[in-house]
């Protein structure tokens, strides 16, 4: 009796790390839902969207401290700037390359389906395509002056992914400068970091209430009609985006970091499920810079490939407004020639980041687009928006799935991955801790030796 004892006591650990498990099954339960009562009571359904609503705005309330902790502790904890430098250059190279890869992929399926041929547009429709213009896209110099914050602690209010980026570089930056003596602002910010991710892991167990209200909203308000009147676009993108997924990234990652986007996307599965229940990428945000770093990724290199990403690595959106653009010129019946398409693409490639953080960008940012380029075809921007919902789903889980992949290749060209624990980590080795949202067990930064002034360093912690 006295031997059975031992044998049952590791139990305990094991039922309490799969809870988490019961969250998404939750979730899962939640859309099929959401889905039936969308379809069953459109009007009711339409009225739930403020849970959707409210639990996005949970977890994007999170982003803004997560995103500068990171930061600043792994910008303070490399020892040259010049390898944050190279981080963001080689970064930021990477996204107009990709960019300009989704957008000409975008394009040569849209000459290929044309599906807009044959539609009709009404003047409810022209209506409601003008509507779609927002004044909030910016034109690039207006872009780029909004990215410094009005104060040092606007940039954590307002909720701009960029301008919290500014604040944190500068902060890490000051604090690499100032060597040990910046040693107790970033343990005090790695307590700050536990505090914020323990926040969002509790936060999260309202998922299940968030997408049962987002995707009933949803299915309410577009309907039955409205996809099958446009379900050749909706199949078209779908299935472009598939193949740009697991064709081109799935090829740039196995050619670079060898690793297979297959393994990549299980270990981020939770995320995508996230994703599809609330249709925004930022709901998956922090989770990936967690999740990243949990894979092996280095501080500096998480902390500035994705919330830079997040503004300027949009590849679903890239497909969608190249996509989008020949869809109404066709409806429209004036389909475009190649030789007003390529300028398109390069005007859409900068209208998209100046219209960075702008709620809804992928609809608004098409139609500040066309406005200032082609203002004829703003009119058939209405033919699209019953289903822009559901195309939404599509353009975030593209996102969210080239800005992971592009965080394990700059990790990979910049020598700031450990390949050894991406592969245990993608092996099921080691497990994320969903609890905490962090590696306990790592060392801390504020455990690496700090050289003193006169040149010795201090021991590392045991």
């Amino acid at each position: 009796m006295a031997a059975s004892t031992p044998e049952t006591a590791p139990a305990a650990p094991r039922v309490q790390r799969d809870r988490t498990h019961y969250l998404y099954i939750a979730v899962i339960a939640a859309v099929a839902l959401g889905i039936a009562v969308g379809l069953i009571r459109p009007d009711a359904a339409v009225q739930l969207k403020p849970l959707g609503t409210g639990f996005v705005n949970l977890i994007k309330m999170m982003i803004s401290p997560i995103i500068f902790c990171t930061i600043v502790l792994g910008i303070g904890s490399v020892r040259k700037a010049a390898k944050v430098g190279a981080v963001g250059g080689i970064a930021l190279g990477y996204f107009l390359v990709m960019s300009l890869v989704a957008l000409a992929i975008g394009l040569v399926v849209g000459n290929v389906l044309h599906p807009g041929a044959g539609l009709h547009l009404t003047e409810a429709l022209r209506q409601t395509g003008h509507a779609q213009v927002s004044s909030d896209a910016l034109p690039p110099v207006d872009f780029v002056l909004s990215i410094i914050p009005t104060t040092f602690v606007s940039a954590f209010t307002e909720g701009q992914v960029l301008q919290t980026l500014l604040v944190a570089l500068l902060a890490g930056f000051a604090l690499q400068a100032m060597g040990p003596a910046g040693q107790p602002v970033l343990r005090g910010v790695e307590h700050i970091q536990r505090l914020v991710f323990r926040i969002l892991s509790m936060v999260m167990w309202a998922a299940p209430v968030g997408a049962f209200g987002a995707i009933a909203a949803v299915v309410g308000s577009a309907g039955v009609d409205a996809l099958k009147s446009l379900a050749v676009l909706m199949l078209g993108f779908y299935v472009t985006c598939f193949l740009f997924v697991f064709v081109v990234l799935g090829a740039v990652l196995r050619l670079v970091a060898g690793l297979n986007v297959l393994s990549l996307f299980k270990y981020l599965s939770r995320e995508f499920l996230l994703i599809l229940s609330t249709s925004s990428s930022e709901s998956a945000l922090p989770r990936l810079i967690a999740k990243m770093e949990h894979l092996g990724v280095s501080r500096p290199v998480v902390g500035i490939t994705v919330p830079t990403g997040y503004s300027f690595n949009l590849d679903g959106t890239m497909i969608y407004m190249t996509m989008a653009s020949l869809y109404i010129a066709d409806a429209l019946g004036t389909p475009m020639p190649v030789g007003e398409q390529i300028p398109l693409l390069l005007f859409l490639l900068l209208a998209s980041k100046g219209a960075a953080g702008v709620s809804g960008a992928g609809l608004a940012t098409l139609a500040g687009g066309l406005q200032s380029h082609k203002p004829a075809l703003v009119d058939g921007v209405g033919l699209i928006v019953g289903i822009d919902r559901f195309m939404s789903e599509a353009r975030a889980l593209t996102n969210f799935a080239g800005n992971a992949v592009a965080t394990v290749l700059v990790g990979t060209w910049t020598k700031e991955i450990d390949k050894a624990r991406v592969r245990r980590v993608l092996a099921g080795e080691l497990p994320f801790d969903e609890t905490t949202l962090l590696d306990e067990g790592r060392p801390a930064v504020s455990d690496v030796p700090a050289p003193r002034e006169d040149g010795e360093k201090e021991l590392a912690k045991a």
